[in-house]
């Protein structure tokens, strides 16, 4: 049995794989930043729907993957950028639109995770998780 020592990277890559092969669905160990991660792909239209699946172990969050008529993924681009060998911060004031505003990056702050849209508005920096086009 392997651990991993990046269970976000672990997950962003399980999408990514799974956006490349054309699933509907990917399943992923939960966890609450995950699920927050989740939550807010979910809300800036990237996937479908999230499920938790109680397995009486660890939970396992299903991500349902979302997909054009044309079967074009709504995800492009799945970027970890803060590792746990070299954490990533910014400052309010230093937040751009991420590729002209069809991206995001998702920040670890002190409301929370959230959307660095939402971040700039309420002007706190953080810890950039990853970046979502």
């Amino acid at each position: 049995m392997s651990s991993i020592s990046d269970p976000i990277a672990d997950m962003l890559t399980r999408v990514r794989n799974s956006v490349k092969a054309g699933h509907l669905k990917v399943d992923v160990p939960s966890s609450k930043m995950k699920i927050s991660i989740a939550k807010i792909m979910k809300d800036e239209g990237f996937i479908k729907n999230y499920k938790i699946i109680d397995d009486n172990k660890q939970k396992i969050l299903r991500i349902y993957l979302k997909y054009s008529q044309e079967n074009q993924s709504a995800i492009i681009n799945l970027k970890r950028i803060s590792k746990p060998g070299r954490k990533v911060y910014i400052k309010a004031e230093e937040i751009v639109p991420v590729y002209n505003n069809i991206g995001i990056w998702i920040l670890s702050t002190s409301k929370g995770i959230i959307t660095s849209k939402s971040a700039k508005k309420l002007n706190i920096g953080g810890e950039i998780i990853c970046e979502i086009s």
